[in-house]
């Protein structure tokens, strides 16, 4: 749904409306209107799917989630028995992960030589049966070019997909026309579903897929060994035929339409397309983006793209702006080539990968060797490991020759890239502990640049943090919005306000008391309140966490036993 604002000319104009409308005075709107949302959290869908669309993001999600049986498919070679065990960080279902796929071949005086008659490019780490199993690529003889991909993220495939063929072409510069060292170039390749069509690749790291359907194919044989209609063929182990005839125990193609004449490649597709892209917070204005564009980064980390105006797509996909930061093209990377040859990729080339979500990422670059460390450690040796003799060489050296002010300012950016609106300690969550935060930021008087904390929570970006940022607040809170005084207004609305006073901080208003450890809200600590905390023990619940530590643990059940009984 998208939300219609008035921006009043006070911070707490209109607050205890509560309707999400703001006026100004006495009724009158300013001459300015502005459309404001909330940004969808990375791994939601996108907010404007009809109830038809939400319900086959959901199918496919469950799809996407659920294990593959030996019975329904699996193997008999195979890397994972289902989708989120590669694509997911934590909670983010089809973000990035940590798993990494092993990709081998040989080599002849620096080509790539594939050996698909010894099971190459891919190492399927698993099987259904010992006797099954691969021989790992260290103990293969004709294996000098072993390298590792780490897991893609499938956010807002739909968006990338969307994009018309001759916007990448645009991008092209395969010959390097102006002279700045980055000749970046679109892999031409073709669906499994249209063979033969040319089409430019735009999905894996070698972008060699391009269109979901087929990514969700490729990694449904290629990583849990499940035939369907447009890879209908298994893999045998080690490239060995006879033991394939032994080991694969299921009819193929063993993916088959459901009730509703979808397959499982159909169903997680739905759900690729429909994710929406990550936040961006702030999403526009940051010293640290003048600065990446000023080194150079952003002539292979394209800020924005723009969709086709396909008819053929839903509607909220058509001519949208939105801003991965990558061009999804083909670029020589020098020494941080992977040495694999793929389609028209060559082995110094990798697609750029869009940066939207870089802060939540556990592990950087194609092979994840930027792992250690914070954020700030983790990306600065992922910049600083882009090769040696490629195109991101010149903007390497620029940013090792930056400030330590300028370095910390790009940082700040890239940590923008993935921020959920209003958590300021950057959990993932919007809960108490950001709600005080907002609290000093709706108090203070000082102009709110987006290179301060306080912009986390300046939705509209208009310098303050107001009554429109209150409301949308009060939409991101994970929380209970409780009314303890049952007058129509939710307590953290009134301590905003000024007025009601919560002089702990506990977000429970002074004149209604407070009763910590009442978790379930019936009048006293109990057992259901033990039993909710032991239930969450070591998890980042934010009813649970009492103390607001990140996790529930002894402090949080020292409360429950500390005030067990009626609350006073």
């Amino acid at each position: 749904m998208n939300y219609r604002c008035f921006i009043p000319v006070s911070r707490t104009a209109g607050l205890l409306a509560g309707t999400g409308v703001f006026l100004v005075g006495m009724g009158v709107a300013q001459d300015t209107e502005k459309e404001l949302y909330l940004q969808e959290r990375s791994g939601e869908p996108f907010r404007e799917l009809s109830p038809q669309q939400l319900e086959a993001f959901t199918n496919g999600q469950i799809s996407y989630s659920t294990p593959v049986t030996i019975d329904g498919g699996l193997g008999p070679i195979f890397n994972k028995t289902n989708c989120t065990s590669c694509h997911g960080t934590g909670l983010i279902i089809g973000g990035p992960g940590t798993i990494g796929v092993t990709f081998f071949g040989g080599d002849d005086k620096g080509s790539f030589v594939d050996l698909g008659h010894l099971g190459g490019p891919v190492f399927q780490l698993n099987s259904i049966t010992s006797d099954c199993h691969e021989l790992n690529p260290i103990d293969i003889p004709q294996a000098s070019v072993i390298t590792t991909h780490v897991t893609n993220g499938a956010l807002a495939y739909g968006l990338v997909e969307a994009v018309d063929d001759q916007t990448f072409l645009d991008l092209e510069d395969p010959f390097d026309s102006d002279g700045d060292g980055v000749s970046g170039r679109a892999h031409i390749t073709h669906a499994l579903e249209d063979p033969g069509i040319p089409r430019v690749g735009r999905f894996g790291w070698k972008a060699q897929i391009p269109t979901v359907l087929s990514f969700s194919a490729d990694a449904s044989l290629g990583e849990m060994g499940l035939t369907n209609r447009l890879l209908p063929d298994e893999l045998a182990p080690n490239g060995d035929e006879a033991l394939l005839a032994e080991c694969d125990t299921v009819a193929d193609p063993e993916d088959f339409a459901d009730e509703n004449g979808l397959h499982f490649i159909d169903r997680v597709t739905d759900f690729q397309r429909y994710l929406a892209p990550p936040p961006q917070t702030p999403r526009s204005g940051m010293l640290g983006e003048q600065i990446f564009n000023n080194i150079g980064c952003n002539k292979c980390h394209t800020s924005t793209l723009v969709t086709g105006d396909d008819p053929g797509l839903e509607d909220f996909m058509r001519n949208r702006e939105f801003k991965p930061y990558g061009d999804f093209l083909l670029h020589c990377m020098g020494t941080l080539g992977d040495g694999i040859r793929m389609g028209e990729a060559f082995e110094c080339e990798m697609r750029t990968p869009p940066l939207w979500g870089l802060r939540w990422r556990s592990v950087m670059l194609h092979d994840g060797r930027a792992a250690n460390g914070d954020f700030e450690q983790k990306v600065t040796t992922a910049i600083l490991e882009h090769g040696l003799f490629g195109e991101a060489t010149n903007s390497m050296n620029a940013f090792d020759a930056l400030s330590a002010e300028d370095k910390s300012a790009l940082i700040r950016f890239l940590d923008s890239l993935g921020r959920v609106e209003f958590d300021y300690d950057g959990d993932e969550d919007v809960d108490l502990a950001d709600f005080m935060v907002f609290k000093d930021c709706f108090q203070q008087d000082d102009v709110i640049s987006p290179e301060v904390p306080c912009a986390i929570g300046d939705i509209d970006q208009d310098g303050d943090a107001d009554a429109v940022d209150a409301d949308y607040f009060m939409q991101a809170y994970d929380g209970v919005l409780e009314d303890c005084n049952d007058n129509g207004i939710a307590d953290l609305r009134e301590i905003l306000a000024g007025t009601a006073q919560d002089s702990d901080g506990d977000g429970v208003l002074d004149a209604c008391g407070s009763c910590t450890g009442d978790l379930n809200g019936d009048g006293e600590v109990s057992g259901p309140d033990l039993t909710y905390i032991l239930g969450f023990w070591g998890l980042a619940d934010p009813v649970a966490d009492i103390d607001g530590s990140g996790s529930v643990g002894g402090s949080d059940l020292a409360y429950i036993l500390g005030n067990w009984g009626p609350c006073q």
